[in-house]
């Protein structure tokens, strides 16, 4: 089944000093890259967020306003999605890869969702296969503020959400929200 990829690339990054974390470089690779290279499979990739250099073939959009959260990017990025599904990830990813998604999207199968979980074993959304359709249907009129944990109560009224770790050599749920995250990624690199 054909897919489409979304990137959500236009957080604040306070606890990182207000840096733009997708132009961050872990083990010499830029974490957009690596967030598109794990979508390169994807019909059409949508990144939200500010315009900057990509080598990949792209579709950019900003939520509006501007800093209305992973919902609000969510939802400015579904317009302009076609697929039957659409796999969503954060820009701050630095593990994340094509076999992780692939994974996500067998897991999912016809059901809503299927979502990764860290190695605490809590949800992370925001590396997650979902089914358009269904995600459109739960994406609120009105997206500024609202916690994606919300989104994934409703699609789970509708049908299972399949909650995965992923496997592999380093985590690819290991997303660098602060100074300490981006010092263990580079270890691992």
């Amino acid at each position: 089944m054909r897919f489409d990829g979304i990137v959500l690339a236009g957080g604040e990054a306070r606890r990182l000093g207000g840096i733009a974390k997708p132009e961050v470089t872990v083990g010499g690779r830029r974490l957009l890259d690596v967030a598109l290279d794990a979508l390169s499979g994807a019909a059409t990739t949508i990144v939200v967020g500010p315009m900057m250099p990509s080598s990949h073939d792209v579709t950019w959009t900003r939520e509006d306003p501007p800093g209305g959260g992973p919902v609000a990017a969510l939802a400015a990025a579904l317009a302009l999605v076609e697929a039957p599904e659409v796999v969503v990830l954060a820009a701050d990813l630095p593990f994340i890869s094509a076999a992780a998604i692939d994974t996500l999207r067998i897991a999912k199968g016809d059901d809503p969702a299927a979502i990764a979980i860290d190695e605490s074993g809590h949800d992370q959304p925001l590396i997650g296969c979902y089914d358009t359709v269904r995600l459109r249907a739960v994406c609120p009129d009105v997206p500024s503020g609202v916690p994606m944990r919300s989104l994934l109560a409703e699609l789970e009224q509708a049908g299972a959400i399949h909650r995965l770790a992923l496997s592999g050599a380093r985590p690819a749920t290991l997303d660098c929200d602060t100074p300490a995250d981006l010092r263990r990624a580079e270890e691992l690199a």
